[in-house]
This record gives C-alpha cells, sequence and structure tokens, in this order.
C-alpha cells in the first residue's frame, strides 16, 4: 500500500517495505519523489526524513526538470523522429493499401490511407516503436538471463508516462516503456538489465548498486545518456 505525504507543494510517495533502511528516489523524467521505509516506522517518523532532505530533493527535481522536452509532434512530412538514437524524416504517403511504417531509403515512411488523421498517424507509429522494442528485447534477455542466472517469465511494452520501465519480481515479470525505442539502444538494455537486477534484487539499496557495478560497470553512464534525452512534450504525471 502506498502512503502519500505533503511537503508544501511537494507530494511524496510512500511505501512500507520488509527492508532494513529508508531509500529515497527521484523519478526522472517529471521528478517524481518516493520513499521506501522498513514496515516498523511510523509515516511521522517518514515526513520527519523527507523534511531532512528537502534541500537535496528540490535539487535533484531542478536537474530533472531542465531535461529537454520533444516538441509536439503532428506526424507530418519531413518531420524528424528518432530510431535507436538516430534521427529521421517522415514521409507520409496516402493509399488505400494496408497502412504501415517502414523504414525505407533512409527516411521513416507511413503509409496510410486517405483522410487519416493525427490520432491515428500517432497510434501508427506508436505501435510501430512498440513493435521495435519487441523486437529486440528478446535477445538481450536471453544474453543477461545466463549472466545474471535470472529467468524473465514474461516481457510486455507500453507506453509509459513516469518510469522507463518497471519489474514485478514475483511474478519475475518486466515493463518496458515504448519511447525507449526512440533511444540509443545502449540505453534500453541499460534498462533491461536494471530491471533484470530487480529480480535479484527488489528495492534500490546498496546491494542493488553493487549488482549493477558488477553486470554493468558503466551502468551510471548509460543511465546518464538516458536521462539527458529529450522526453515527451506533455507534462508527465507524477
Amino acid at each position: 500500500m502506498v502512503s502519500r505525504i505533503k511537503l508544501g507543494d511537494l507530494s511524496v510517495d510512500v511505501s512500507f517495505k520488509d527492508i532494513k533502511n529508508v531509500h529515497l528516489s527521484v523519478h526522472p523524467p517529471a521528478g517524481r519523489v518516493s520513499i521506501s521505509a522498513p514496515r516498523r516506522m511510523q509515516l511521522d517518523t517518514v515526513r520527519i526524513f523527507a523534511i531532512s532532505k528537502l534541500d537535496w530533493i528540490k535539487k535533484q527535481r531542478r536537474k530533472i526538470r531542465q531535461q529537454a522536452r520533444e516538441t509536439e509532434r503532428e506526424f507530418l512530412e519531413k518531420e524528424s523522429h528518432y530510431l535507436w538514437g538516430k534521427r529521421y524524416l517522415l514521409a507520409v504517403r496516402e493509399s488505400d493499401e494496408p497502412s504501415s511504417v517502414q523504414l525505407r531509403q533512409g527516411k521513416l515512411v507511413l503509409q496510410i490511407r486517405p483522410g487519416t488523421d493525427a490520432e491515428k498517424r500517432r497510434e501508427l507509429v506508436e505501435a510501430w516503436y512498440r513493435e521495435q522494442i519487441k523486437e529486440a528485447v528478446p535477445t538481450l534477455i536471453a544474453q543477461w538471463e545466463s549472466r545474471m542466472s535470472v529467468k524473465v517469465a514474461r516481457f510486455r511494452v507500453r507506453r509509459m508516462r513516469t518510469r522507463w520501465g518497471s519489474c514485478n519480481p514475483s511474478r519475475r515479470s518486466i515493463l518496458l516503456n515504448t519511447d525507449l525505442a526512440k533511444k540509443p539502444r545502449e540505453c534500453l538494455e541499460y534498462i533491461v538489465v536494471h530491471e533484470m537486477a530487480h529480480l535479484l534484487e527488489p528495492t534500490h539499496n546498496a546491494r542493488f548498486v553493487s549488482l549493477m557495478d558488477q553486470f554493468m560497470p558503466h551502468w551510471k553512464h548509460y543511465k546518464a545518456t538516458l536521462n539527458g534525452l529529450p522526453v515527451r512534450h506533455e507534462e508527465w504525471e507524477y
């Protein structure tokens, strides 16, 4: 169960778990703040802890909110779109043939039926991005399962508003953000390893950091790269 405390205009999500220490996180891309606390702690004690860290929280939130935003996409001719960190110009082709999205001659070709509106165009491109992730991830999971001695039961891909990925250790499943298809491939691999590490350690404690250091020594560089890239133009919920 998640509780919420208010510190002025700042909301902090608090989860009580079977852990020994308090863990404070400020999550990109919107600066959502969460605290994982031992079950024995009282909510007022967590509040005092959060107040003591308020300057650090504000500093991290400012840094995250300065992250560049993508311009709003209208899915028009010669609009810029990205795949695996590389920029492509959109070519819109109207046809009575079934709708499709393809990379062709250095362009992202969106084939649509005449009169297709912007929302439907967006849905087509989003679905295409989702398929790119679905094609890329199984190989990554297979590689890292053997290295990490873990087993992923299933993975899913969908548009996420506040996270690049998540993990359900009890179900041994991971969830990945569709937008990762726009970022360099090493960013996707970092998120896959990050979520798989949660199968060994559910929280972001010292053991989790140690596991990431062990399996992916340069993970902090990949994290900084991902969090420094533009995110969606809209104000994400947090």
